[in-house]
């Protein structure tokens, strides 16, 4: 007998973490999901049969990737998902950086929001590890974009490796601009993909200021690995009010938040 398929607004915690890290990363094992949650291989095969009798993942031998679209189809569902409330996010980014100031934009769907919003922005010198965000500003007519090297990964045109960070170190920035996949509990953002943290923390490390964005989703959704310590963002700017235990965390750390 079939499980039966849930609504995606059934899933459990636990679920929507195993279908966050396989969206991310493409594949995961049954292995690597045990440990992570402490439960037998027993139970996490019943949840990726439970997730794939809704259509959310593939089951393969000995772990789970997505479904039948591959990543592009996971980041195209990326793209619905709040989508105003990044546009609000992007704006209030905007607003803050002045024109001319030196900019690197990370990966990620809210990060191209922010880029679409700062097309208008004149002046302004941008370093990417992006292939979507150089697009952006060139389908908007600015041409002027430093790509950094290194190796795609993802629908998104990630860059990672060791030609991305070298290239960042050579830079100094006034803003970094961060995409997230969640946050630790005592309020440090978090992500799935070592070698894109690789490059955010290259990143952080030559910024005078760091904003992190983040839609109302990532509230709840905590990452593989810390990109960096809380106080290490001068801002997270969200289009929600957070739950009280992040925002406490933030205040814990003197780490401001901005509701957009």
């Amino acid at each position: 007998m079939s499980a039966s398929a849930p609504p995606s607004s059934d899933l459990t915690p636990r679920q929507r973490e195993i279908l966050t890290l396989v969206q991310e990363l493409g594949f995961t094992t049954i292995e690597t999901l045990a440990d992570r949650f402490g439960v037998s291989a027993q139970t996490v095969r019943r949840e990726i049969i439970r997730l794939q009798a809704g259509n959310f993942l593939q089951r393969f031998h000995g772990g789970a990737g997505l479904a039948s679209g591959g990543i592009r189809s996971a980041y195209a569902q990326k793209l619905t998902i709040a989508p105003e409330g990044k546009q609000r996010i992007g704006k209030a980014v905007a607003d803050l950086v002045p024109p001319g100031a030196s900019v690197f934009l990370d990966v990620g769907t809210t990060v191209e929001a922010t880029a679409r919003a700062l097309l208008r922005k004149p002046g302004l010198r941008v370093v990417t590890a992006s292939v979507s965000v150089a697009q952006i500003f060139c389908s908007g007519g600015v041409f002027d974009v430093v790509v950094t090297g290194g190796t795609t990964r993802g629908a998104n045109g990630s860059l990672v490796g060791h030609a991305a960070i070298t290239s960042i170190m050579g830079f100094r920035f006034d803003y970094a601009i961060l995409g997230l996949g969640g946050f630790d509990d005592d309020g440090a953002p978090m992500d799935f993909d070592l070698e894109k943290i690789a490059v955010r923390q290259a990143a952080i490390s030559r910024a005078r200021r760091t904003i992190a964005v983040a839609d109302h989703t990532k509230f709840e959704q905590v990452g593989t690995a810390r990109v960096a310590a809380a106080e290490a963002f001068s801002l997270v700017v969200v289009d929600a009010e957070p739950p009280l235990p992040l925002r406490e965390a933030w205040e814990h750390a003197g780490t401001n938040w901005l509701v957009a």
